[in-house]
């Protein structure tokens, strides 16, 4: 696959979480809509109601928020390369999307520049821009695919480069970075337990460590499909 500058790329992951903590403590506004959306998900599956599978409502912008945005960005070459990490993440959703917007913005003002994560395009950057859009905070021009060409978006998605145009599966992050001979960032918690650690264990630093992990597990993939050496332990740097 053709190569790009990886110090023009800034890798990503992001980690949501339902808007409350439990189904019972949303609003009935938000229930009927919860309800509504999650009927389908929920048929033919007589174990699940809608209440009890609520902790999935993170996963879609209008039920959930951002707590966690991590990233990442590579500087030296060859077998100096190093990752510097920084994270945005709190209960704060809005001040979370501003910080990243403006870092974003002031990253992006010079030479052409990508953003790139696993399964990106169908997660990570439509939902920044839709929680963007909920919160009053501008999109910056480098995440906003708005009005643009296909080939004018500077979007990197992982999952997308190692399906080579085949679009009948989906591999996880987990399991590409095994395939590739990566250390898993899968060693303490996954997605499906983030709601319970922010709401109920309220941990977010567990939660940014496993969101870095994620961050240098994607460089780390990008790296390997361009046949760059990967980035050595002692090169991750953590603002």
């Amino acid at each position: 696959m053709s190569s790009l500058p990886v110090n023009n790329v800034l890798f990503l992951d992001i980690e949501t979480v339902p808007q409350y903590s439990d189904y019972q403590q949303m609003p009935e506004s938000w229930k009927k809509l919860w309800d509504l959306k999650a009927q389908y998900l929920v048929r033919n599956k007589e174990d699940e109601t809608t209440e009890s599978i609520y902790p999935r409502a993170g996963i879609y912008a209008e039920f959930g928020r951002i707590i966690c945005i991590s990233c990442g960005y590579i500087t030296g070459s060859a077998a100096d390369k190093k990752i510097t990490l920084k994270s945005f993440a709190g209960d704060d959703e809005k001040k979370i999307l501003f910080e990243f917007a403006e870092m974003i913005k002031k990253w992006s003002a010079d030479s052409p520049k990508y953003l790139c994560a696993h399964n990106g395009k169908e997660f990570d950057f439509p939902y920044l821009c839709r929680r963007m859009i909920i919160n009053g905070v501008a999109i910056p021009t480098l995440l906003n695919m708005s009005g643009k060409k296909p080939w004018e978006v500077n979007h990197l998605d992982t999952m997308e480069l190692w399906k080579f145009g085949d679009f009948k599966s989906y591999t996880s992050l987990n399991l590409l970075a095994h395939s590739l001979g990566i250390p898993t960032p899968k060693d303490d918690i996954d997605g499906s337990m983030v709601w319970e650690v922010y709401w109920k264990e309220k941990n977010l630093d567990r939660i940014i460590t496993y969101c870095q992990k994620d961050v240098v597990t994607v460089a780390q993939i990008f790296l390997r499909m361009n046949g760059e050496q990967l980035i050595v332990p002692e090169n991750i740097d953590i603002k």
